[in-house]
């Protein structure tokens, strides 16, 4: 996850999307989100949040690649995973 400035996004030719969520706002995953090698001390594909678990954001970043925003979620087990705009929904 990378936060882009506006002169690295025009460098880059990027139009990120803009986010539709907010800092603080409580949230629900609407899939089970499994770590695909970004959550360290974790095995690949192990269970970090199952659907319909609740978070609350806590950062909002942008894919570097894509442009789309990236939502670093805390879940009440205190894990804080980074999930896609399709992964959640306003709770």
């Amino acid at each position: 996850m990378v936060e882009l400035n506006a002169l690295q996004k025009e460098l880059k030719g990027l139009a990120p999307k803009e986010p539709i969520y907010q800092w603080g706002q409580p949230v629900i995953t609407t899939i089970d989100i499994v770590n695909d090698g970004s959550y360290p001390d974790t095995p690949i594909d192990s269970l970090l949040a199952a659907k319909d678990s609740k978070g609350e954001i806590v950062n909002i970043g942008v894919l570097e690649e894509s442009g789309e925003p990236i939502y670093l979620v805390e879940f009440a087990d205190g894990k804080v995973i980074g999930v896609l705009e399709q992964e959640i929904v306003s709770a």
